[in-house]
């Protein structure tokens, strides 16, 4: 029998308070600290492996986060979850996208249909399509080949998508994979398609419209202005426009797209990089293997996932040592910092994730919940972050545990020494060094001068940013954001705080106002 239980009912969760914290300086210093960091790491999928031996855990934290997870059912909830039952109470909705990359469990049947076969047809259908495109079988009304391709979406539908594309395009330009050129256009300020309209030949781009609904309000307004801007090109804008929409959406069967690929209600726009919503952008940037390569680490990360084994299990791991920072220790927030610029936006893409998902002060059955829930979630590439928010993670009055992520190969292997060392060596030095000196501090007379060490950080190493290793951090961070929502008993997978802005921005438009909404529509002159 599963039970819906909130954390601080559990008997875990007073266990856990209770314990004493080990200090950082006693666990990293010296032979100690050394067979440490060798043994607190647990291989992911890809070749990937999460170290958490600066967390402030020890065997006896790490046993009583692995009785939590057995007392919040982790793993059968999990199970339910991938076989289809429903999860996402707040819209009454199964959630499936791991689905859109290969079956754990069970068939599920939805709608009349198998929805691995469904998300499948729609990849082939993304495949061929994407093919006759590379192949000159789809082409302008001049003849010419495509070259570009825009993702015009907002949310999950840009955010994910134009991450991954940014982490893979200089590997891709590496590896002679780099077919298209992609760009995105999410933000309503006419400034956003301005810019991307006027960088782009028009005639060879292809525009992907992506709305589930096919009523996005900032959508369908870019998608207008994208229109507009053809015909000002003397081009007609159904031979470039493509759709992501769902089957029962206007855009679904509409003559005004080349064609149309399908999501369901199933999948979250933050969960849905997986879906047609990554697959066509990704696909036709990169060939469509490529983004089968994605799924395929993402699929293994999470066969990781439901290991009923804690501590084999990465993404339960990081999840269980999150909620013990969170709701334990008191840390606000969560930094995430890889030291590889190819993922400079995919602390954005998990800011929308985990904040989105975990930004809840209600549990599954709408009673208040009476602790702390999902963190703020903030990030920088590394060196640059050092340089500016590093101050305050290192002196500041607030601990904010650290999430590195690095590699240890550049993507594109051009590199150059100096000073006895290449870039690369300099870039993983400092990763290295960073993770050092948050746990150690540094004493000193000079006050201003003195830290305090005692800053957890982890860190998931990999050999290099591949398309299955990004497909692996992407399922990791999707479902440690999933086992923190189980835990704190709360729904991860609706987004009712995104809605209230939009119902008054309407009100607005409409010149249905009052009050201060009329002042501030009248300071702004709207």
């Amino acid at each position: 029998m599963i039970n819906w239980t909130n954390f601080d009912a559990l008997t875990s969760y007073d266990e856990l308070k209770s314990l004493p914290v080990p200090s950082l300086r006693d666990e990293l210093e010296g032979e100690k600290g050394y067979k440490r960091v060798k043994e607190y790491s647990v291989p992911m999928a890809a070749g990937l492996s999460y170290n958490y031996a600066a967390k402030k855990v020890n065997a006896q934290t790490l046993e009583a986060l692995s009785f939590l997870a057995k007392e919040a059912q982790l793993k059968e909830k999990f199970e339910l979850l991938y076989n289809g039952e429903i999860m996402n109470t707040g819209e009454k909705r199964r959630v499936l996208h791991q689905l859109t990359r290969g079956q754990l469990g069970s068939d599920v049947t939805a709608d009349g249909e198998n929805k691995r076969d469904f998300y499948k047809a729609q990849l082939e259908k993304i495949r061929a399509f994407s093919k006759k495109v590379h192949y000159g079988e789809v082409v302008n009304e001049q003849g010419r080949r495509f070259d570009t391709v825009v993702q015009v979406g907002i949310g999950g539908s840009d955010l994910g998508p134009r991450a991954l594309y940014i982490a893979l395009e200089n590997w891709a330009k590496a590896d002679n994979t780099l077919l298209m050129t992609a760009k995105f256009i999410s933000n309503v300020d006419p400034d956003d398609a301005a810019a991307v309209l006027e960088s782009t030949d028009l005639s060879t781009a292809l525009f992907i419209v992506v709305s589930k609904s096919g009523t996005t309000l900032e959508t369908l307004t870019n998608e207008s202005f994208v229109r507009d801007a053809l015909r000002k090109a003397g081009l007609e804008p159904s031979k470039h426009m493509l759709a992501v929409t769902s089957a029962t959406s206007p855009m679904a069967k509409s003559p005004d797209y080349l064609a149309a690929f399908f999501m369901d209600d199933y999948i979250g726009g933050r969960y849905s990089s997986s879906s047609a919503v990554g697959g066509a952008i990704l696909s036709l940037a990169f060939g469509y293997n490529v983004f089968e390569r994605i799924l395929e680490g993402a699929h293994q990360e999470d066969v990781l996932a439901a290991n009923r084994d804690f501590y084999e299990n990465p993404d339960m791991l990081d999840a269980l040592i999150g909620v013990y920072e969170r709701n334990v220790l008191g840390y606000p927030a969560t930094a995430v910092l890889p030291y590889s610029q190819a993922l400079s936006r995919f602390p954005a893409h998990l800011q929308q994730l985990d904040m989105e998902s975990n930004g809840k002060s209600v549990n599954r059955f709408g009673e208040k919940v009476a602790y702390p829930t999902g963190p703020i979630i903030f990030g920088e590439p590394g060196t640059n972050g050092q340089h500016s928010f590093y101050q305050l993670l290192h002196q500041g009055t607030d601990i904010v545990p650290l999430q590195f992520v690095g590699f240890k190969a550049s993507q594109i292997g051009t590199d150059v020494e100096i000073q006895g060392s290449s870039s690369q060596q300099k870039l993983l030095a400092n990763v290295a060094a960073q993770i050092m000196a948050f746990a150690l501090g540094k004493d000193d007379a000079d006050p201003n001068k003195y830290f305090a060490g005692e800053r957890p950080s982890s860190i998931i190493i990999g050999e290099k940013l591949t398309p299955e290793a990004l497909g692996a951090l992407l399922a990791h961070f999707e479902n440690k954001v999933m086992f923190q929502g189980f835990v704190w008993n709360i729904n991860s997978f609706d987004q009712e705080g995104v809605q209230l802005g939009k119902v008054l921005a309407k009100k607005v438009l409409s010149g249905d106002t009052d009050g201060g909404l009329k002042a501030y529509s009248e300071l702004l002159e709207i």
